[in-house]
């Protein structure tokens, strides 16, 4: 049975950030997820992981800066990620190592490195040596921490001017920077809005081995799994059966914005889908 991690940036926006742990548990989610831990002391997420039988599955690497303050000035000045972007080697190195340093604390195997927006002015022949470069180094550091790095192909949609996007163009990189711990985070809502077909590219990638972690959302609003286009308790049953096949025992993880989650326990209410996968005590 897939096993399900809830994403904390985007589910239980009604409750403070630390808060949403036990809301998650409660529901009977025994993995989270989220964007980036720097705005809070390793401690005090451990203990928030601990109180709460949780496992930290993955959060990203920062989408530039160094430390919390400038973290949050990158992304809310519209960072996406400096992998692919020339120019910038000393702070994604300098974010790594952070990132490495959080996984350890909270025993997370993995961390998103986000390749970016193509820079103006920059080829994408440059960008892609850049990101291949930079993908390596973080691989060869990862691994002296028993860590998997993960890179995402986003939709242009909701990123325009992502420098990665599609399945195959993933796949082709990990293939081409050569690392065994470098892996493909598989967003099916990404998928489907760039490429559709998403149950043949389950069944074509995930026997890889290089698919390290999936994340889903209904397309096209990015609500609950059951709003919208996509049929998920086929594809779950999918992966269910494929990763049978080949050993895959991976998560997937709930980044999806809820209906109703603006409302007190919205979405918990919206969990209805989540039944069938709910841990009970």
């Amino acid at each position: 049975m897939p096993r399900f991690a809830a994403n904390l940036s985007m589910m239980y926006p009604d409750l403070p950030f630390l808060d949403r742990f036990e809301a998650a548990a409660k529901d009977g989610f025994t993995a989270v997820e989220y964007l980036f831990p720097y705005a809070f002391a390793k401690e005090e997420l451990v203990e928030r992981l601990q109180a709460n039988n949780l496992q930290q599955v993955l959060f990203n690497a920062p989408p530039g800066g160094t430390d919390a303050a400038s973290i949050d000035r990158a992304w809310n000045g519209g960072d996406k990620g400096i992998t692919c972007i020339p120019g910038r080697e000393d702070e994604f190195r300098a974010g790594v190592a952070l990132a490495l340093d959080y996984a350890q604390a909270l025993g997370c195997p993995r961390i998103h490195l986000m390749a970016g927006l193509l820079p103006a002015g920059v080829s994408r022949e440059a960008a892609q040596r850049t990101y291949v470069a930079n993908l390596r180094w973080a691989a060869a550091e990862a691994a002296r921490h028993g860590r998997d790095v993960l890179i995402e192909p986003i939709n242009t949609r909701d990123i325009p001017g992502f420098f990665l996007n599609r399945q195959d163009q993933a796949h082709a990189l990990v293939a081409e920077v050569g690392a065994s711990n470098i892996k493909v985070q598989m967003d099916l809502y990404h998928c489907q809005i760039v490429e559709g077909d998403v149950a043949m590219k389950i069944r074509q990638y995930l026997p890889t081995g290089r698919v390290g972690h999936f994340q889903i959302a209904g397309v096209p609003e990015r609500h609950e799994p059951d709003i919208g286009e996509v049929n998920y308790p086929y594809l779950f049953g999918v992966i269910d059966e494929v990763a049978a096949q080949c050993g895959w025992d991976g998560w997937i993880g709930c980044e999806y914005k809820p209906k109703r989650g603006g409302q007190p326990g919205g979405t918990s209410a919206g969990l209805g889908w989540f039944g069938a996968y709910r841990v009970r005590s």
